[in-house]
């Protein structure tokens, strides 16, 4: 694979693609977070997905060695996985490639096709949780605050989403800093989500879309 699309967009954007050998090796570092289902990534120029799609393969070997014998957890812990994977890419096609490539390996991993509600659940979790914008920012595509979807598995089929602005969570180091005016507070008191959503069942996701 080719390091670059075009010399105007290196020029441009300073777009240069990461070799598969470093990916590996730079999760490598942390591998246990890396192959860990429910641990959160955030790529903030994640391109058409390098380090999203070594990422998501990890932790879907975790979800087969772990969830294997049973198809249910199988593909619920599978769709968690996905749903624990976050970018932000300030290209178009970037961010559209990135969705499908990511989308290609759950469905590969799963064995399924768009007539499968969690082809479709999967399908909403990724226009979410890939966003076109800029990280920079902290807008998307359209001038608004970037806003991220937590989501977290419930069990017995259910997921539940709790929704939260960008900017909001990145300034949890500057809130937390020893010495801080607000290192007494808890994360509960900083946190607070835009908007919570009752208990979702993988049906009811593939009705979801953002952008």
């Amino acid at each position: 694979m080719s390091l670059i699309k075009s010399k105007k967009r290196v020029a441009d954007h300073g777009e240069v693609f990461t070799p598969a050998w470093m990916v590996d090796a730079m999760l490598d570092l942390v591998k246990d977070e890396a192959e860990r289902i429910d641990s959160r990534f955030l790529e903030p120029a994640c391109g058409s997905g390098n380090f999203l799609v070594r990422v998501l393969q990890r932790k879907l070997a975790a979800v087969e060695l772990k969830y294997g014998k049973s198809d249910f957890e199988r593909r619920h812990y599978a769709l968690l996985a996905l749903m624990c994977i976050y970018g932000i890419e300030l290209l178009a096609d970037n961010i559209a490639e990135c969705r499908a490539n990511l989308l290609e390996i759950l469905t590969d991993y799963l064995n399924i096709e768009a007539s499968d509600d969690l082809y479709w659940a999967a399908f909403g979790v990724l226009s979410l949780n890939l966003v076109h914008g800029d990280a920079l920012t902290m807008r998307d595509s359209a001038g608004q605050p970037i806003t991220f979807a937590e989501w977290g598995y419930l069990g017995k089929g259910k997921f539940q989403r709790r929704d939260f602005r960008f900017d909001v969570l990145t300034g949890s180091s500057a809130f937390s800093a020893e010495g801080s005016l607000f290192a007494h507070l808890g994360k509960h008191e900083i946190f607070t989500p835009t908007k919570t959503y009752p208990p979702m069942t993988v049906s009811e996701l593939a009705g979801i879309q953002g952008e």
